[in-house]
């Protein structure tokens, strides 16, 4: 999950006591000098409830030559955190991310770690032993996470550490995260230090305040040069050389920083983390030409069209598609039905191992023959049988709404995660993903609607996949009526499309009367359900419907109590906290429609009816109607709530909050009727 750039905000206000940025000079934060007055609880503790609490965070990045590598990046980091209550222990478990490259270039060193504790007027340390060190995980592409937990951790310890990384790779110039997701940060600093020859773009994003200021001075480097590579290159006869060059010196800091922690309707807490990233865009060496690095989106297009574990079999060596594309389309003249053809062949016949893949990860020839493969084989194997039809198919790469946002204006592969496939008719295009059982032609599943994606056709087309785009509908009709001392139903619904997806699954998986089982519970009487009816089961372009009957019995008291919403009532607010710090990201627009019709049973009056009401959300962003009536011995009832907007800004939270507070109020309202004297 990845970070995205977005406006400046500035943090909520603490009450109580905070630590201020002048506290925290560089001068003072020294490793192993601890006072017992640093035991002092702050005003975050005080005030957030927090279990642990970061004192400091200072790193800095700065480049130094190394006769071997040339010039390498230097990365410190020291971080001091208070540990308020045994629910913040996990703070003194330390992981540590890096690249360590093919033959271990990069170099984890100095560690150094220790835990006080303030016994009457004396700081006491423990120093961690280096055997308490070990490597948690490494992958295939290289990167590896070393692990480590502080001794003698208890309520009240203060805990430090620093660390060293050094590596070659000038792409991988540190991040920042000045926020953190599970404790506030009373300091955090970065200082970066780069070189004029190199040039970097900053990649932001949050709303805390950063200030940021920028110097320049002069430092002296010994480089690399070969006659093939130029400078920095190591591959022919290498000379070095000594360049004085100017610096950037960058400096940024923040104070006083809440934690951010996840809520319900995001689609990735990094996008919302306060921090920077850094990407390298081009070499500007001394007497040499401006060597870029981050190419373009039509670079882009050609390396992954290129590449074995993307589009080079796409077109070429898949004579073994021939029979069965030929086969799939016979006696159709169709574009769309040839395409719908392959599609539900393709959704229905190879099973999805992993859903977060970018690339193959084995020939398409292998993957049509063992009839498996993760999403991006199941959709390039797609791509390449539509293009085998004739038809003008491209594969698609995306960010899911989990894996955080793209930038469309940097060809960033490595913030991609998802493959699935377009289809041009000429007249429309079509984005498919065949990995998923239940998606229907022209469907996309909603973790899909990201934003920013690209089709990777020549000219490299940008599309967006806007929630505010995908409309989630559902219809529910109930009828009731007395019957000897009963109050029987009928309920008919059509549910949401994504809603209809999961139902098909867990019915193929658990069957019919397991997913009719439970219902009754749903109601506020006792209740059996009876005749359960589903349509549409295998037609995957429509949502489900779903009928059946119901018998309700009330108890003897003389009243009778029904909520007209039945088992369909909003029983608590989806938005709990009082406040939010950064957008609510629902993944689609909605439209429920719920109707009740009641013949009120013979015997029976009407005591008390809710009241009807109607309440727009700023306007044209929302609507909640609650509409009843009686006429004679019926009672009509409408719900409706509609959302025009799937993404609302943390200023608007408190009214949408607000919102949702009265549609739970108001459909917990019942029908009162008693019996007739």
């Amino acid at each position: 999950m990845r970070p995205q750039q977005v406006g400046a905000f500035p943090t909520a206000l603490f009450l109580g006591l905070l630590l201020s940025l002048s506290a925290f000079s560089q001068d003072k934060i020294k490793f192993g000098k601890v006072d017992p007055k640093d035991f002092s609880k702050t005003g975050f503790e005080q005030d957030t409830g927090a279990h642990a609490v970061i004192i400091s965070d200072i790193g800095e990045a700065s480049f130094e030559s190394d006769r071997i590598n040339g010039l390498v990046l230097v990365f410190k980091r020291h971080t001091r955190i208070h540990i308020i209550d045994k629910n913040g222990y996990d703070a003194a478990t330390v992981r540590i991310h890096y690249y360590k490259g093919e033959t271990d270039e990069n170099k984890l060193k100095d560690i150094k770690a220790t835990t006080y504790n303030l016994e009457g007027t004396q700081v006491v340390e423990t120093k961690m032993d280096s055997k308490s060190i070990f490597t948690d995980k490494i992958d295939k592409k290289g990167d590896v996470v070393q692990k480590f937990t502080l001794p003698a951790v208890k309520e009240g310890s203060i805990i430090e550490y620093t660390y060293t990384i050094v590596s070659p790779y000038k792409i991988h110039l540190h991040s920042w995260q000045f926020q953190s997701i599970n404790y506030p940060t009373i300091y955090s600093r970065y200082e970066v230090t780069v070189p004029e020859f190199y040039e970097y773009i900053f990649l932001r994003s949050g709303y805390v305040t950063v200030k940021e200021n920028k110097s320049t001075g002069h430092q002296s480097f010994t480089i690399a040069y070969d006659e093939e590579n130029s400078y920095g290159g190591k591959t022919g006869h290498t000379q070095y050389y000594t360049i004085n060059s100017g610096t950037n010196i960058y400096k940024w800091e923040a104070e006083n920083v809440p934690a951010l922690r996840e809520e319900d309707f995001t689609t990735s807490i990094w996008n919302h983390v306060s921090m920077i990233s850094f990407q390298l865009s081009a070499y500007r060496y001394p007497d040499q030409p401006v060597k870029p690095v981050l190419g373009t989106w039509g670079k882009l297009y050609e390396e992954l069209n290129k590449s074995e574990y993307f589009g080079e079999g796409l077109d070429k060596n898949n004579g073994f598609l021939g029979d069965k594309v030929d086969e799939l389309t016979k006696g159709i003249t169709n574009d769309t039905a040839k395409a719908r053809r392959i599609y539900n062949y393709v959704r229905s016949n190879f099973t999805c191992t992993s859903h977060d893949d970018l690339y193959l990860s084995k020939s398409l020839k292998s993957i049509f023959t063992s009839h498996n493969g993760n999403d991006a084989d199941l959709n390039l194997l797609l791509v390449a049988m539509l293009r085998r039809a004739g038809l003008n198919a491209h594969p698609v790469i995306l960010s899911t709404r989990e894996n955080g946002l793209t930038y469309e204006m940097y060809p960033l592969i490595g913030r991609f995660n998802y493959t699935i496939a377009a289809l041009n008719t000429g007249e429309e295009w079509y984005f498919l993903d065949a990995s998923k059982p239940y998606l229907g032609f022209g469907r996309l599943d909603y973790t899909c609607y990201n934003g920013h994606a690209r089709i990777l056709s020549p000219e490299v087309i940008p599309i967006s996949l806007d929630p505010n785009n995908l409309l989630e509908a559902k219809s529910t009709y109930v009828m009731l009526m007395g019957d000897s001392g009963k109050i029987k139903g009928s309920f008919t619904q059509k549910p949401t499309y994504y809603e209809s997806c999961k139902m098909r699954e867990n019915i193929v998986k658990n069957g019919k009367a397991e997913f009719f089982k439970p219902l009754g519970k749903g109601y506020s009487m006792e209740t059996t359900v009876s005749n359960g009816e589903i349509t549409d089961m295998d037609d995957y372009e429509v949502p489900l419907q779903v009928k059946y009957d119901f018998e309700m019995t009330p108890d003897d008291a003389g009243m009778m109590y029904i909520n007209p919403m039945m088992s369909e009532a909003y029983k608590s607010n989806p938005f709990k906290s009082l406040e939010r710090h950064y957008p609510v990201e629902m993944p689609y627009l909605m439209d429920e429609i719920y109707t009740l019709n009641l013949i009120v049973p013979e015997g029976y009056e009407v005591e008390e009816l809710p009241k009807s009401t109607m309440v727009k959300l700023n306007e044209e962003e929302g609507l909640f109607q609650y509409l009843i009536q009686q006429s004679d011995n019926t009672i009509q009832f409408r719900s409706r709530i509609k959302l025009n907007k799937a993404v609302f800004t943390p200023e608007d939270y408190t009214t949408l909050r607000d919102f949702f507070d009265l549609i739970v109020k108001k459909q917990s309202e019942q029908i009162v009727l008693k019996k007739k004297a």
